[in-house]
């Protein structure tokens, strides 16, 4: 079962509890809190944390800990959104080219090669500079740059399933290329494209905190991970004010490393000949 043999696994146990708890918290606590996070108050700018403030204010006096809180629901929300459009986008391409071949796959994975070629974040930062900081132009740009990884491999496990014997007789049985693909090759493809996902996940997550960090990603008053760490430009802040940009950071470091376990535990577990971790 698969569930049993991810549980073989005491990272990814580890990383799923991690990620859970992370996700409840950011969920719950927002909710729970009268304070707005985006309600300034001057009189009570950087203070340090308090019973009032349990991770203090930033420069224009907004509770820390409830923005940390509600950024945390932009970064995963930018994420996951990033990771399902990479997800369409490569996995139409990749599986076009794996069945079909021939010139439609000659020509997708030139366009795939192409794509590749581009230095990530040098793009990310001239498309963000021109289309504007916001939340949904950091998903379109993360999810039409990074697509890529997800199509070459929809493409080799296509290569591979279209050979097989069932694949044969559906088309012997004159089912169409649609319902083949649907029915029969993506539902075989899922299992690396799962694995796939979380990590995606969590570049999706680098990569928001990253634009925001540099101020082309979430566009303020809205929090998110990413933009709460740039206030760490500041030497002053870096050196004197741990709370403003030490909580953010241990968050994306924490979410990051408990995706990457739990992929790892869910390449063995769909794997059962690969070693345990």
């Amino acid at each position: 079962m698969l569930l049993r043999r991810f549980c073989r696994s005491r990272t990814g146990v580890i990383g799923a509890v991690l990620l859970l708890l992370i996700v409840a918290l950011v969920i719950v606590l927002p909710g729970l809190s009268s304070l707005d996070p985006n309600q300034i108050d001057l009189t009570r700018i950087e203070q340090p944390p308090s019973a009032s403030h349990w991770l203090g204010t930033d420069e224009l006096g907004r509770d820390v800990f409830i923005r940390l809180w509600q950024g945390g629901q932009v970064s995963l929300l930018v994420a996951f959104s990033a990771m399902l459009l990479q997800l369409v986008i490569g996995s139409i391409l990749g599986g076009l080219a794996g069945y079909f071949g021939k010139w439609t796959d000659m020509l997708i994975m030139r366009l795939t090669e192409t794509v590749m070629c581009f230095p990530f974040y040098a793009i990310a930062i001239t498309t963000a500079a021109i289309l504007g900081a916001s939340s949904w132009n950091v998903i379109i740009i993360i999810g039409l740059l990074n697509w890529t990884g997800v199509a070459r491999l929809v493409r080799a496990e296509f290569l591979t399933l279209r050979s097989l014997d069932y694949v044969d007789a559906a088309r012997v049985m004159g089912i169409g290329h649609r319902q083949i693909i649907l029915r029969h090759l993506l539902p075989n493809a899922l299992p690396p494209i799962s694995v796939y996902a979380t990590l995606a996940v969590a570049t999706g997550i680098l990569a928001e905190a990253a634009l925001s960090f540099l101020g082309l990603g979430v566009k303020q008053p809205a929090p998110s991970w990413g933009n709460m760490l740039s206030a760490a430009q500041n030497m002053r802040v870096l050196s004197n004010e741990w709370w403003l940009w030490l909580p953010p950071g241990l968050l994306v470091f924490t979410l990051v490393l408990s995706i990457n376990f739990i992929g790892d535990a869910l390449r063995h577990a769909l794997d059962p000949q690969s070693g345990q971790s």
